[in-house]
């Protein structure tokens, strides 16, 4: 995980894909719904996804990550690939049950290991228009999203989270999951592709068997 500087925040994008709003049994947001993971949640390719104990099912969730190059605030959604640095896998790991049991997300999503990313690719090196992203969970796919299924655009969500907070070079944005989430059990192995840029390798393990 080439994240340098380490994060101050990362920043996160609930039902960004209408066929993952609709299996959750939720609306498309009028306007993006942000939410925050931990720095402390990060782990890289290869280190463990720890399930928690007593917290029920923990589910994967594959998101195309992007990485801020320059701060950035209050800028325009025309200016806002200038302020990208690179592109990574994400898995926005969630602890589903606590998810629909609390009122706000931050004890779901930020338990320690629950966010994988891969290695960065330069933005210089991505064809933007063409971005994705494959979630497998021991080899069989799971989940197939692409940059155009997004209900608000990358370029649209830096823009306007830049205009609530301000985003610092080192930054994370993980710009939602398409359909096929599902859960996770100790000894499943996790994958999480951007086509044609790399992928994200994790094993899971009960928290008491690590």
């Amino acid at each position: 995980m080439n994240l340098h500087p380490r994060p101050s925040k990362i920043v996160c994008v609930g039902r960004n894909y209408v066929a993952h709003a609709a299996e959750m049994g939720n609306e498309v947001p009028a306007e993006p719904l942000l939410f925050l993971k931990p720095p402390s949640a990060l782990i890289t390719a290869g280190e463990p996804i720890l399930l928690p104990p007593d917290v029920g099912r923990v589910d994967y969730e594959g998101e195309i990550g992007v990485v801020i190059g320059r701060r950035a605030s209050q800028i325009s959604e025309f200016d806002a690939w200038e302020f990208v640095e690179g592109i990574a896998p994400v898995n926005d790991v969630t602890a589903r049950d606590l998810q629909r049991k609390d009122n706000q997300w931050s004890r779901a999503k930020g338990f320690d290991t629950f966010c994988p990313v891969g290695d960065m690719v330069p933005i210089l090196d991505v064809d933007i228009d063409s971005l994705g992203v494959v979630s497998r969970v021991n080899g069989e796919e799971r989940q197939r999203g692409t940059i155009d299924q997004l209900v608000f655009s990358i370029p649209f969500l830096i823009s306007h989270v830049s205009k609530i907070m301000t985003l610092e070079p080192g930054d994370l944005l993980a710009t939602g999951t398409p359909e096929g989430v599902g859960p996770l059990s100790s000894g499943d192995v996790v994958e999480i592709e951007i086509p044609g840029l790399g992928t994200l390798t994790n094993p899971v393990v009960a928290r008491s068997e690590a």
